[in-house]
């Protein structure tokens, strides 16, 4: 039973992923994440800095994802203009906007190459 619920988590989680890469600003941010993976590659970085760099990469993902998510029940609701919905949308884009100026200063301050 439980393993089943399990199983079914992991199954919904892979549609979710297979929902996102058809986002053009999530296959944005995996080229970005390739170019670092590739910088990474060749840096003179720990493998502290570098799993620090690897997690502020990480809640860019996680936070485009659910701002993913804010948009798609947004217009799920409505596709008309209101002021909630452009709130609550561009309140998602700021939260994904911070992860990235959060990647941007720790890449700054840690990457050597």
């Amino acid at each position: 039973m439980y393993f089943d619920k399990l199983l079914n988590a992991f199954f919904y989680s892979l549609s979710g992923i297979k929902f996102l890469l058809q986002e053009r600003a999530f296959l944005q941010e995996i080229m970005l994440g390739v170019i670092l993976f590739v910088l990474m590659f060749f840096s003179q970085n720990t493998k502290a800095e570098i799993l620090y760099i690897f997690s502020s990469y990480c809640l860019v993902l996680i936070t485009e994802s659910l701002n993913t998510c804010i948009e798609t029940v947004v217009d799920r609701i409505s596709s008309e203009k209101n002021l909630l919905s452009k709130k609550a949308k561009d309140i998602g884009s700021a939260a994904v906007f911070f992860a990235l100026v959060h990647l941007g200063i720790v890449l700054i301050s840690l990457i050597r190459i």
